[in-house]
């Protein structure tokens, strides 16, 4: 594999898009920011135009040499520089199972500490996305605690939010197996 980031190309949304295979699965990606399944590439441009400046904000695709195989965004929340907030994390469903989720939020977490001078990268997972919240943990993410917990409405239930973290001087180590509550 040659795994790189690249900046979003309007071309990309036909594939990412296809990706999209339910309303549910797509509600996961993206919570309420688009209004209607599916989504097409247009859609997705738009939104792009209207949302991804390219400096508080970016859109980044991953590739397998020419292959888009990941789409992951960073955005600087409020007035803070020195955090950046992962959004839209998703990666082709036919290459699941393979690490690729994992190595994009790795790399898009390299690119925000070293390019960007964030100290901390965060950002929100559905409970109800076990794979996700996986993919997150295994990538040096932990849950953070919030007075309050964020919930959306999709397709007539309420889906909370899990807020977790990764800050450029956390220490990722194995979990001793006398540290896991019985």
């Amino acid at each position: 594999m040659n795994l790189t980031l690249r900046p979003y190309q309007p071309a990309d949304a036909v594939i990412i898009t296809s990706w999209l295979k339910s309303e549910y699965l797509m509600r996961q990606w993206c919570a309420d920011r688009y209004e209607h399944y599916p989504v097409m590439p247009e859609d997705m441009n738009s939104y792009h135009e209207r949302y991804i400046d390219g400096q508080r904000s970016r859109a980044l695709t991953m590739t397998d040499d020419d292959e888009i195989v990941g789409y992951i965004t960073l955005r600087t929340p409020a007035d803070d520089t020195t955090e950046q907030r992962l959004g839209f994390v998703i990666v082709d469903d036919s290459k699941r199972g393979r690490g690729l989720g994992k190595t994009l939020v790795s790399m898009a977490v390299k690119y925000a500490f070293e390019t960007l001078g964030a100290t901390r990268v965060s950002l929100g997972v559905f409970d109800n996305n076990p794979a996700a919240i996986h993919c997150y943990e295994a990538a040096g993410f932990h849950r953070v605690s919030r007075q309050d917990t964020e919930s959306y409405p999709c397709l007539g239930e309420t889906w909370n939010c899990i807020e977790m973290e990764r800050c450029a001087d956390d220490i990722i180590r194995e979990i001793k197996s006398y540290e896991i509550p019985s």
